[in-house]
């Protein structure tokens, strides 16, 4: 089942000092859970799966809008997480690399499977639509907002017109919540590219929107 609606912030576009903190903390808990899965401590995995599961799925979703798909793609990244885990070596960046292993299995998925098959609508889906809510606060303003639903089922047709790089940059950071250099690790290019991408699909974004009647 899908976790429950992603109703949080989206996370500030630039580090502070107290994000940074945060983002080391949540790396040392992750390299502690892999380092007990390397000993075969048969508690520790779960505790992966539960920690960051909802933000696998997200991505999955928000990348390919088939709900099944993204579940299914999920469980098979942590499949591969668990059975890679003696590849990982701790190093503060589990979450990076666990983000590369399903970025690759997207691409490999997706280019097995009939791109119209992965465009889906999913107006009138309130479970469906709650999961691009926070990508729809992005980009709209205020007056826009008052039917979330219907824009956030916009924003998530929109995203699969973007190039891929852009788009697997927009949901990665806003989506799955990871720092711009997380991103730029995840996708094997710097942080100023990185920024310039999401920059793109940001413009790129607003300017559907307007030609759909949001105006700014």
């Amino acid at each position: 089942m899908l976790p429950p609606d992603m109703n949080s912030p989206n996370p500030p576009t630039q580090d502070t000092p107290g994000a940074d903190h945060a983002v080391d903390r949540v790396a040392d808990i992750d390299d502690g859970l892999m380092i007990r899965v390397q000993e075969g401590d048969s508690q520790a995995f779960p505790e992966l799966v539960e920690r960051h599961q909802q933000s696998l799925i997200n991505f999955f979703y928000a990348n390919t809008r088939d709900r099944q798909l993204a579940e299914d793609l999920t469980q098979e990244t942590l499949l591969k997480v668990f059975d890679q885990s003696w590849d990982y070596i701790p190093s503060g960046r589990f979450r990076g690399w666990m983000f590369r292993v399903a970025r690759n299995l997207l691409i490999d998925t997706v280019r097995r499977r009939n791109h119209d098959a992965l465009v889906k609508a999913v107006q009138g889906r309130t479970d469906e639509t709650s999961v691009l809510a926070g990508l729809a606060e992005d980009v709209i303003t205020a007056e826009d907002q008052a039917d979330v639903n219907e824009l956030a089922s916009v924003v998530g047709k929109l995203l699969q017109t973007l190039p891929e790089e852009q788009r697997l940059t927009f949901t990665l950071h806003h989506q799955s919540e990871l720092s711009l250099p997380e991103v730029a690790r995840i996708l094997q290019t710097s942080v100023a590219t990185t920024k310039s991408r999401l920059r793109l699909a940001r413009e790129k974004l607003r300017e559907k929107l307007r030609g759909r009647g949001f105006e700014e």
